[in-house]
Formats: structure tokens, C-alpha cells, sequence
């Protein structure tokens, strides 16, 4: 347990520190943090982390994320021409090697640098948003996913009958989800109360909603596929926490969701 409190304090300021510095620096620590996450994602799923083919994923995570805008350069191809570009190179590869190198081997590696590359891509250019509020958005949608871990934790160690999916993960119950949905709720209200009108009271709600129901899954998604290979944690690079994706799993889900969908107040 002190251990993991060290870790976390540690971590934890060194990331808010450069988030709140933001830029450049912000966004070249996210870059690694997505490397990492790759890296942890393939050695996961049981593939030599750094054979060849898991190079392209690398590559790809590193065009998605990349801070393109924050050096003055455009972007050379979209992310839908550029992914399926990499697609294609993918399937190609299973024709070149007669397969030898399995489909399913380079579908894995595909998933993870669209799951990885995207979420911290939005982890990213939240922080840079054109309104110049990035810091605001980019503390509140960590806050509500923060509140709604905690939320979840405490209610179910308190209250906790029920169990929410078993299958996947079996310490988890339905009163820890709904009191963390609870707890993300009330925090994103808070940052409505004192934002001076930058967030509503309705638009905090909905993405309090979002970030709990939302940040829950992506905790069971990855629950899930750890699951399937056996394995407790993504890596070791947190002692007492895991890997980059055991700590962003739910960050990487989120951050995408209410982009694409555009529910922050920004577009």
C-alpha cells in the first residue's frame, strides 16, 4: 500500500504538473504514454513486442498522436486514409508470409494502435482546445472519471451485493457503479458551479454520465481482454498500479467518446 500512495503521488503530479503546463511538453509526454500503452497492448495479446510487424502498430500509434499542430505541420494523410493504408499493409503481410504470419495475429496488432492511438490522441488535443479552455475540459473529464473510480470503489466495499458482470470482473457490483456514476455526476456539476459560465448545470450532467458509464466500460474492457490472456496487470511500470493502461483504461474510452460524439460544449 505505500508503495502504490508513492507511486500515485509521484505520477500523479508529474502528469497534472505537465498538463497544467501544457504544449508541447504536455503533449510529447502523452506520445510516450502511448507508446508504452502499445507496447504493454502487444506483449498482452502474447506477440513479440518489438518483431517486425509490431513496428507498423508502433508507427501508427506514433502518426496518430504525434503533436503535428503544436510544430507547425500538417497532418500528410487524414487518420481514415491513414489507417486503412495500414490496414492494408497488415493483410499484405499475411499474403507475403503464406500464412505464416496469422490474420489474427495482425488484426490484434491493428486494434490496439486504433483502441491506443485515438485515445490519447483525444487525451491530447483536449488539452489544446481552440477555445483556450483545454485545461478546464481536460481537468473535468479526469476529475469525473477520478470520482467515479472512487465512487465505485467505496460504495461497493460498503454496500456492494450485487454483482455487475462476474464473467469479466468479478469484484465489481452494480451499487459500486451506480455510486460512482453518483460521484462523477456531483463532481462535474461542481466544475459547472465555479467554471463562470464556461459549463452548464445540464451539459456537467450529461458528461458526468458519460464519463462514469463510459470510463466503467472501458475499465471492463480491458477487465476483459486481460481476462482472456490470463494476466493480472498491462505492465509494471506504475509499482503498486500496473502499467499505463491499467491506469488509462477508462481515460482512453472516455476522451474519444465525448469528442466524437461532441459532447463537449467546445465544437
Amino acid at each position: 500500500m505505500r508503495q502504490r500512495m508513492i507511486t500515485g503521488i509521484v505520477a500523479g503530479a508529474g502528469f497534472l504538473g505537465l498538463c497544467m503546463l501544457g504544449g508541447l511538453w504536455y503533449h510529447v509526454l502523452v506520445l510516450l504514454m502511448s507508446l508504452i500503452g502499445y507496447y504493454e497492448f502487444v506483449r498482452m495479446t502474447g506477440i513479440r513486442p518489438f518483431q517486425g510487424t509490431a513496428w507498423i502498430g508502433y508507427l501508427g500509434v506514433l502518426y496518430t498522436v504525434f503533436p503535428w499542430d503544436l510544430l507547425g505541420l500538417a497532418m500528410p494523410l487524414d487518420l481514415l486514409r491513414s489507417y486503412w493504408l495500414l490496414m492494408f499493409l497488415f493483410l499484405v503481410i499475411t499474403v507475403i508470409s503464406k500464412n505464416q504470419i496469422p490474420i489474427g495475429q495482425m488484426a490484434m496488432l491493428f486494434l490496439g494502435m486504433v483502441y491506443i492511438g485515438i485515445g490519447f490522441h483525444y487525451l491530447a488535443v483536449t488539452r489544446s482546445t481552440a477555445d483556450g479552455h483545454g485545461l478546464f475540459w481536460t481537468f473535468l473529464m479526469l476529475a469525473a472519471i477520478w470520482s467515479s473510480d472512487a465512487g465505485a470503489y467505496f460504495t461497493g466495499r460498503r454496500i456492494g451485493k450485487h454483482k455487475l458482470w462476474p464473467a469479466i470482473s468479478p469484484n465489481k457490483t452494480i451499487e459500486g457503479a451506480i455510486g460512482g456514476i453518483v460521484a462523477a455526476v456531483i463532481a462535474a456539476i461542481l466544475f459547472a458551479v465555479f467554471s463562470g459560465g464556461i459549463l452548464g448545470i445540464g451539459q456537467a450532467l450529461l458528461l458526468g454520465l458519460c464519463a462514469a458509464a463510459v470510463g466503467q466500460m472501458g475499465d471492463l474492457i480491458q477487465s476483459g481482454y486481460k481476462r482472456v490472456y490470463g494476466i493480472k496487470d498491462s505492465g509494471t511500470l506504475l509499482p503498486g498500479h500496473g502499467g499505463i493502461l491499467d491506469r488509462c483504461d477508462s481515460w482512453i474510452i472516455v476522451f474519444p467518446f465525448v469528442h466524437i460524439l461532441q459532447l463537449l460544449p467546445i465544437f
